[in-house]
């Protein structure tokens, strides 16, 4: 960083760490026995699309390597488009297999950084539920390190509950690295893997 940009408020970027991802079995014990939430075995990557052969070939390794698991049970890794034209990649392991699915979502961060696409990640998150239905995703943004949850409210509408997300935030803490800035918490309507 240099004079200007400390005259001018510009701050270094936060360079991604990937390894964060790897906190979020300790998180799901804390966030279980603080708010009964237990993981869904579904997560997603979240990119900006990306067209042409090169993401392709990337695309078809990356679900080979997964597929290739033999401890993998249910469908395999599968591309999605949401409504807003972003690409997921979705994994979905069972309840219980939290580890693996945190090593698929590193796996695929991983590929696409290294394949040259590190900046069209946006996201990572895992789902959990709790014994009323409710749902949550713990999202990981990429260009920050950090996470936030994120928790729709039930219907059709739009609509989050911020005070649980707040909640959240207090109790995991000591366990995940949380985006300090609230403006950054963004909704991630209708994304596959929640």
């Amino acid at each position: 960083m240099g004079l200007l940009d400390i005259l001018l408020g510009r701050t270094k970027p936060v360079a991604p760490d990937l390894d964060q991802l790897f906190a979020l079995p300790s998180a799901s014990v804390t966030l279980q026995a603080a708010a009964g939430f237990t993981p869904t075995g579904s997560g997603a990557v979240c990119f900006a699309t990306v067209e042409g052969a090169a993401f392709e070939q990337m695309h078809r390794e990356v679900q080979a390597l997964l597929d290739a698991d033999t401890d993998r049970t249910g469908p395999p890794v599968e591309l999605r488009r949401d409504d807003y034209g972003y690409s997921w990649l979705v994994s979905r392991r069972s309840p219980d297999q939290l580890p693996d699915l945190v090593n698929d979502l590193h796996a695929v961060n991983t590929s696409l950084e290294v394949n040259g696409f590190g900046p069209q990640l946006l996201c990572s998150l895992a789902g959990f539920r709790d014994d009323g239905g409710r749902r949550l995703a713990l999202v990981y943004l990429y260009k920050r390190g950090t996470f936030y949850p994120f928790a729709p409210l039930p219907g059709a509408a739009e609509r989050r509950d911020t005070a649980l997300e707040l909640q959240l935030r207090a109790v995991l803490g000591d366990d995940l690295r949380i985006e300090p800035d609230l403006g950054r918490w963004f909704p991630v309507w209708g994304a596959p893997g929640l």
